[in-house]
């Protein structure tokens, strides 16, 4: 089973690697952006078949390890 766990900075933490990007983005001749959130994307290929044991383990995962949850949000998609 295949899951997929999306992290992102909570609203209000500065996020550095944004700001960076945006002004990359700038410097390429890109107008109009406000603003640049960056955050990660994992992929696991879980050998877990029930999809809600899954979704238990994955949500594990991303409090123990994945996402830092004091100033990360996750979502997950099983």
């Amino acid at each position: 089973m295949k899951a997929r766990v999306h992290v992102t900075l909570k609203a209000g933490v500065l996020d550095p690697q944004g700001k960076a990007i945006a002004g990359a983005l700038g410097h390429l001749g890109f107008s109009g952006i406000k603003e640049v959130r960056q955050g990660k994307f994992i992929e696991l290929d879980l050998a877990e078949p029930d999809r809600e044991k899954a979704r238990a383990q994955v949500d594990a995962m991303c409090r123990q390890l994945l996402a830092n949850t004091v100033i990360e949000n996750y979502s997950i998609e099983i």
